[in-house]
């Protein structure tokens, strides 16, 4: 299982979130081998990961979500499959199992109004407000993950414009900036930033906390949920909210989907488009409350 890993981390350079995520997995697939009286892996059978698949479902843990079981079983899958192809069992038990069927979630997006006022309760003077505005401003702008704005450096910010943003699997793209989040980020940098950095030891971080080390995901989301209780808004909002709201907010706005696929980086359309039925539903629902002969 070490050689995995190390397989994963340095020729398909998955991120440390990822690897930590199959890490814990196989952890969880070893104890129950080891419990089920499994020494080698020579010895595992189909029948085995389905007994194990089965077990997720309906462990001691309790019930856990298709979803759960999904990413585990995918982990175990790869693992499998790397035995298989590097010659440490003679064929790849883990194929035919297939994870549980999936229901379709769509993404939850707030308003674009919901957004304003979100964005609009970091509205003092002073620097940490200042910093949190400029974050606030560029994760809506941009639609990047939590871990991703986080991980953004200072060259990553090229003339204000655009940023350079490493997503999964170390891929990078290049988003635009609108005039608002170029707007804060100048503040920030120019006011901000420098008064930061001499709290504490040099880092190209673009955000900082407040003793001058890099922001962490956990102090960004700590901004989140201040914001969003000053703003009074009754529904959950997290990291993700943001990027949701961005692509939904795009493809109201008449983007193209293959446009706002890149600008999330997504590696299949397939996950953007399904934010193209999160708008599909929003068309309907105005259709038949608006039009006269809807209903």
């Amino acid at each position: 299982m070490q050689a995995f890993l190390r397989h994963v981390t340095v020729e398909r350079g998955l991120s440390e979130n990822t690897v930590a995520a199959y890490r814990r997995d196989l952890a969880r697939y070893a104890g129950w081998l080891a419990e089920a009286g499994v020494d080698a892996l020579g010895e595992v059978t189909e029948a085995d990961i389905a007994a194990f698949t089965q077990a997720l479902r309906t462990g001691d843990g309790g019930v856990m979500s298709a979803a759960s079981v999904a990413r585990i079983l995918s982990s175990v899958r790869g693992f499998h499959r790397y035995l298989a192809e590097e010659g440490a069992v003679a064929t790849d038990v883990a194929r035919e199992v297939k994870p549980p069927k999936l229901g379709l979630r769509l993404p939850k997006a707030i308003s674009i109004e919901q957004m304003e006022r979100l964005l609009g309760a970091t509205a003092a003077d002073d620097l940490v407000s200042l910093r949190d505005r400029a974050l606030l401003e560029l994760l809506y702008a941009s639609g990047a993950r939590i871990s991703e704005l986080v991980g953004l450096n200072v060259d990553d910010v090229h003339d204000g414009d655009m940023v350079r943003v490493t997503g999964k699997g170390s891929k990078q793209r290049i988003v635009p900036v609108g005039s608002y989040a170029r707007a804060a980020l100048d503040t920030y940098l120019v006011r901000v930033r420098p008064e930061l950095s001499r709290r504490g030891t040099s880092t190209p971080a673009l955000f900082l906390g407040i003793r001058g080390q890099r922001l962490s995901r956990q102090g960004a989301w700590l901004v989140i949920q201040a914001a969003a209780e000053r703003a009074g808004l009754e529904v959950h909002i997290s990291p993700h909210t943001f990027r949701h709201s961005f692509a939904t907010h795009l493809l109201q706005g008449g983007a193209d989907v293959r446009v706002v696929q890149d600008l999330l980086g997504h590696s299949s359309v397939a996950t953007t488009q399904l934010y193209t039925q999160l708008t599909a539903d929003t068309l309907i629902d105005m259709y038949l409350t608006a039009h006269p002969r809807a209903r």
